[in-house]
């Protein structure tokens, strides 16, 4: 028997305005703004919950944006969409590719917007049919990890009810039409490292004159892949990846620096704890070999928290979208590596639930190479990729799923 939740839910968005969500997906697509600087995203975003009848505040921790509508006694549930863009050169060849020069919504947020947008028209045009309180947010900043604790440190709980229970979604590859629940571990915690290696410049033609930072930079590059393989518990996730070296200015000359970016997955405190503590002894170690004439300067930089699903809520999400999708489309994935930082509006004791929404067009699935699912998704492209450009088709299913989740809340 379905559930009043999904029948709800059916109904409300059975006349969704598609072709209008998809031209503002495309407007939100042309014009990508980078983490802290979406002004013209929220303004969208702003625009159409005040057309929806939310009471709208701007500018919430920068750039943010939140709806509220007030519909009767009832939960009061947040829906979240982050709005950031990335610095990534668009290779798609859409239609309506980006038009700012090496900035790409890559990770899929203009969608996420979309969705969020296209959930605030359905739920205000059907609130007969429901009651309590609804909170939309737009969150800026999600790829640099600053977005959601700038809400909050902006007093978002002090301007809006506090929820009841927070659901978020992300875009991610894989044939369109599948909605993976994880009820826990869903997203891993990342952390950022700097290490600066401290040499003795020089001419390039005396480099006995010099301590050449660049090489014991590669030496560290190369014994820093051994700290997950030889330091890590098979057992333990993790992984470690050097994203960025930088130095010198010209061939022939020995710099006095060079500067490593590191970044860090893991899916508990103590396995990053134990991998910051090799990086730092096997760079003062490197460092000391070479005869450098100061230690490493090592900084741990930003990071992102673990996304943990509550079972109870999740597991009551996951079933309403199977009464809404069908048995076969929602399953449990287990735990990315990818990292998020929706869990820092939870403010550590709220339930929320967290989930996935494939996008991958079946014309491109279909031609990837592979035998199975998972050989097919390591081959199309995946956020973050300048190839990366989810369905539209998903544009009226991703209203669908934020829509249901929320009536599995609201009376």
């Amino acid at each position: 028997m379905t559930s009043a939740a999904a029948r709800t839910a059916l109904e409300l968005t059975a006349d969704l305005p598609v072709p209008g969500l998809e031209d503002f997906y495309r407007d939100l697509h042309r014009h990508p703004e980078p983490s802290f600087q979406e002004h013209r995203t929220a303004a969208r975003l702003a625009e159409q919950l005040k057309a929806a009848g939310f009471e709208t505040a701007e500018g919430v921790g920068g750039t943010g944006v939140v709806g509220v509508l007030r519909n009767g006694d009832g939960p009061t549930v947040l829906l979240r969409a982050d709005m950031d863009a990335l610095p990534v050169e668009e290779r798609t060849g859409l239609p309506y590719a980006s038009e700012t020069p090496g900035m790409m919504h890559a990770c899929g947020h203009d969608l996420h917007v979309t969705w969020l947008a296209g959930a605030a028209r359905a739920l205000a045009d059907g609130r007969d049919a429901w009651s309590g309180t609804l909170l939309l947010v737009g969150q800026p900043a999600e790829e640099t990890g600053g977005g959601a604790a700038a809400m909050v440190a902006d007093g978002l709980y002090e301007r809006v009810p506090r929820p009841d229970v927070l659901l978020g979604q992300h875009a991610v590859p894989g044939p369109a039409g599948l909605y993976p629940h994880v009820p826990g571990l869903i997203m891993s915690a990342t952390t950022d490292v700097e290490i600066v290696v401290h040499g003795r410049g020089g001419h390039g033609s005396r480099p006995e004159t010099t301590v050449d930072p660049v090489v014991t930079a590669a030496y560290l590059v190369t014994r820093l892949q051994t700290v997950v393989g030889r330091e890590i518990k098979p057992s333990e996730p993790a992984v470690l990846t050097v994203g960025r070296i930088e130095a010198g200015t010209a061939a022939n000359i020995i710099p006095a620096t060079a500067r490593i970016s590191l970044n860090l997955r893991t899916r508990s405190e103590a396995v990053r704890d134990r991998m910051l503590a090799a990086i730092r002894r096997i760079a003062e170690g490197e460092c000391h070999a070479a005869g450098c004439p100061r230690g490493p300067e090592v900084t741990v930089g930003g990071s992102f928290p673990v996304t943990v699903n509550d079972p109870e809520t999740d597991d009551r999400i996951a079933a309403v979208h199977r009464e809404v999708f069908g048995d076969a489309t929602v399953f449990d994935s287990g735990p990315a590596m990818g990292s998020e930082d929706f869990s820092l509006l939870a403010l550590g004791e709220l339930p929320y639930s967290y989930w996935f929404v494939t996008s991958t067009p079946a014309a491109v699935w279909d031609a990837a190479p592979g035998e199975d699912l998972m050989e097919k998704f390591d081959a199309v492209p995946s956020n973050h990729s300048p190839h990366f450009a989810p369905d539209l088709s998903t544009v009226a299913p991703g209203v669908r799923t934020l829509v249901s989740g929320a009536l599995a809340y609201l009376r």
